[in-house]
């Protein structure tokens, strides 16, 4: 969430910029002000009735080897009165706290200023594009070459679970496993410390990087156990960083984790949602950074530069683009969203989002870098998929598929231990 001091210190430009997503916050960021104030007002207060009780504290010892009684009497007296006014007071501050958090949590984070305007996807901005389109005559789509070759079964998942949970067999489930172990091992390669994270978070976990309160109706929860199955790795593997102090010698940290992923999609359905398009279960590989906010920013284009060059080893067409205000998710600063084309549907599927939270995160982590000084600074978290599978593969079906079967990029091989998927 936004750090009070800088709404208090640049007001009016928080607002203006929040205005790129197309919402006015003026309201909720005056109302935040407000409440501070209250917060600042009512803890000098309490400074005043503490220090004038320590005051009382200190004088009642000289007052009894002086026997003055009847004074220490109506000091005591005045001492229990200044003891329940700041126990009131101190319960109203964490009143007042818990107000401030709960009006913070309704802000989104304020857009870079190199963020386009704009309401929705259509005012995106295509920042690149690589590869050829491939002239397939008449391409099937991934769902019926899916079909036509055995190795995945999206009937059976539904009898199974339901729609959005495929499964996924033979060379299908070799494809998959050797996807996984690929991506994990390109970012390796690139300096990612790998970890396997739990699958399950609690409330605080889900809320520290912003999938509570904003997307509850999207994330499957246990409620017996108050656990949430997480709707990507970065939920878990950023919480690792929770009240933490970094040396900012040792910045950036990077991070790289395979785990399933578990989204209602609530609302989905029709022609968009066929296939592997869009899923309630999926396999997903991602990178996180936890960097110094002076170069948050490189770091981001070094992850866009990252996740382009593991696009173009799988020979893949896409593009990258630069998301406007309105399409912004609420955590975010600054993304780019990595599509790679499907002939077959003649349309571009979203595989990939790179972004850069700025301290909207680590304001909530607590998490913190400290300088050879000792000067202390919230640190900039950044995340990206690398990559998101279902789709993947439903691109690298439909771009490689041949008459006599489907011939994957030859870097495969080594992971999947084949070059053609045939009858």
């Amino acid at each position: 969430m936004l750090e009070i001091t800088k709404i208090k210190e640049e007001t009016s430009e928080v607002i203006e910029r929040l205005k790129k997503r197309g919402v006015d916050m003026s309201n909720q960021i005056n109302l935040v002000l407000k409440l501070n104030e209250d917060r600042i007002a009512n803890q000098q207060k309490l400074d005043l009735k503490l220090t004038e009780s320590n005051q009382i504290s200190q004088i009642i010892p000289k007052l009894v080897k002086e026997k003055k009684f009847e004074k220490i009497e109506e000091l005591k007296n005045k001492a229990g009165i200044l003891k329940k006014e700041a126990k009131n007071l101190t319960l109203y501050a964490k009143q007042i706290e818990e107000k401030i958090k709960n009006q913070l949590t309704t802000i989104p984070n304020i857009p870079h200023t190199i963020v386009p305007e704009g309401n929705d996807a259509e005012n995106n901005i295509i920042v690149s594009e690589w590869g050829t389109r491939k002239e397939i005559s008449n391409p099937l789509p991934h769902w019926e070459l899916a079909e036509k070759y055995d190795i995945i079964n999206f009937k059976e998942g539904s009898k199974i679970t339901g729609s959005g949970f495929p499964v996924y067999k033979n060379l299908g489930a070799k494809l998959q496993r050797g996807l996984i172990n690929f991506f994990l091992d390109y970012n390796s390669s690139a300096g990612y410390t790998e970890y396997i994270p739990p699958y399950f978070v609690n409330q605080e976990s889900a809320f520290n990087t912003g999938q509570l309160p904003d997307k509850e109706g999207m994330m499957y929860e246990i409620g017996k156990d108050q656990l949430y199955a997480i709707p990507t790795a970065e939920v878990p593997i950023t919480n690792i960083f929770r009240d933490t102090r970094i040396l900012t010698k040792n910045l950036p940290i990077k991070c790289t984790a395979y785990s399933p992923c578990f989204r209602r999609e609530a609302g989905s359905y029709g022609k968009d949602v066929r296939g592997l398009n869009r899923l309630h279960q999926f396999d997903k590989v991602e990178i996180v950074q936890i960097c110094h906010p002076n170069n948050s920013y490189n770091m981001l284009e070094e992850m866009v530069a990252h996740v382009s060059e593991l696009l173009k080893k799988l020979d893949l067409r896409f593009r990258v683009v630069k998301l406007c205000g309105g399409d912004l998710g609420f955590t975010s600063a600054l993304t780019y969203d990595f599509e790679v084309y499907s002939i077959a549907q003649n349309k571009w599927l979203e595989v990939s989002s790179v972004s850069n939270f700025e301290t909207y995160q680590a304001n909530r982590l607590n998490l913190k870098c400290i300088s050879d000084d000792r000067v202390s600074t919230l640190c900039h978290t950044l995340n990206g998929s690398s990559l998101a599978l279902p789709r993947i593969i439903a691109c690298l079906l439909e771009q490689n598929q041949q008459q006599d079967g489907i011939a994957l990029p030859k870097i495969l091989f080594k992971y999947t231990g084949f070059e053609k998927i045939s009858n």
